[in-house]
């Protein structure tokens, strides 16, 4: 069983890192490219992962199923204990770094044909770290929310039988 103590910091380190990629995405898109791609993408990852494993491990642990408790209902995929807004706001937060990862695809240059001049290099570079902190964002996004669930389980309403582990679901 995980912490928590641990999931409290790995929360605290994923929020960091979803602040982290927002004000470095937002520093792109205006042009200024903040820190070399491989400390951004590495202080990312360093803050983000822990807290995404133990939000994967602890929600198997916690709500031990595997499919939704009604299919087709993005809703469903939510612990019931959580508020809607909270997922809502999760939501929005994975939208915005998925379209931050879809306009720096569109943006790149797939021109095969002979080195880059400076200036289109560095503007592809720009945007390869713009894709990589869009893809570990969406991981915070999802770490924070995982982490929040099960730090918030114990105020949680008993499952129904339905949704208790080991249970067939409806």
């Amino acid at each position: 069983m995980i912490s928590q103590r641990w999931l409290i910091a790995a929360g605290a380190m994923c929020s960091a890192g979803l602040l982290w990629s927002v004000v470095l995405i937002a520093g792109l898109l205006a042009g200024v490219r903040l820190v070399p791609t491989a400390v951004a993408v590495a202080v990312a990852a360093v803050l983000t992962l822990p807290a995404v494993i133990a939000g994967v491990l602890g929600n198997r642990w916690y709500y031990r199923t595997t499919r939704p408790r009604v299919r087709w209902s993005l809703t469903s995929w939510v612990p019931p204990h959580v508020p809607h807004w909270a997922s809502m706001l999760a939501g929005v937060f994975f939208f915005g770094f998925w379209l931050a990862v879809v306009v720096a695809f569109a943006g790149l240059d797939g021109r095969t044909d002979g080195p880059l001049p400076p200036a289109d290099q560095a503007r592809q570079q720009a945007l390869e770290q713009q894709i990589s902190l869009g893809v570990l964002g969406a991981l915070a996004v999802g770490g924070v929310f995982m982490t929040g669930a099960i730090l918030t389980h114990h105020a949680a309403p008993q499952p129904t039988e339905t949704q208790s582990a080991g249970q067939a679901l409806a």
